[in-house]
């Protein structure tokens, strides 16, 4: 039996990471490299009810792709399984639907409620994703796919690293260094933590290898 939110979930996540390329050209002064992807939901963005319906559909459509997710992760390892869900669940409600709901302002910093709201769930939501390529990893390894574990574990060291850098960029003494990029770091943690599940999601849509 195919699942066929299943076979949607990878488009969706590259989607997250194209869409800005397609809105910023409507948005004077935005630089991918410096800005986060939030800052196009922000009031002074011209499309910036379109990016946050996609924050809002997206986080819906990874709720309803966890569902499906879940019964075939759990098959190998319940824990792995639990633990994964819960992860897309808060990074579902916090990255996405919070932050779709009460934009961003055209900085980082938290005056409004609504940016406050958006700072927590989107710290929140990525905090807890940054595991998900662990997790992916590990399931990989005991459905005895370990080009694709190992391929995972990749990723996670790299999402540390740039998520790291992300929560540095704003930092004064970092300013005028390739570390301020965080729009950069930002894209690549977010490019480290798909990817694992994008291979989770097809590897999960064919018949095992004999």
């Amino acid at each position: 039996m195919r699942h066929k939110l299943l076979d949607l979930f990878p488009f969706l996540l590259i989607g997250d990471l194209l869409l800005p390329f397609l809105l910023a050209p409507t948005y004077r002064g935005y630089h991918h490299f410096t800005q986060v992807m939030s800052a196009l939901g922000n009031p002074k963005a011209p499309l910036h009810v379109l990016y946050n319906i996609w924050l809002v559909t997206l986080g819906m459509m990874i709720l309803f792709c966890n569902f499906q997710l879940y019964p075939l992760i759990v098959e190998k390892s319940a824990p792995i399984a639990v633990m994964l869900f819960a992860v897309l669940c808060i990074y579902a409600a916090g990255a996405c639907i919070l932050s779709g709901f009460f934009p961003v302002g055209e900085t980082k910093e938290l005056k409004t409620i609504s940016a406050k709201i958006h700072g927590y769930g989107s710290a929140f939501g990525f905090m807890f994703l940054l595991f998900a390529p662990l997790l992916t990893g590990l399931y990989f390894f005991k459905a005895s796919h370990g080009f694709w574990g190992v391929f995972s574990l990749i990723c996670f060291v790299f999402s540390v690293i740039c998520f790291s850098l992300f929560v540095m960029a704003d930092k004064p003494a970092f300013q005028g260094s390739v570390i301020a990029l965080e729009g950069l770091w930002q894209r690549l943690s977010l490019l480290c933590m798909y990817l694992p599940l994008i291979a989770l999601c097809i590897t999960n849509q064919r018949p095992a290898a004999d």
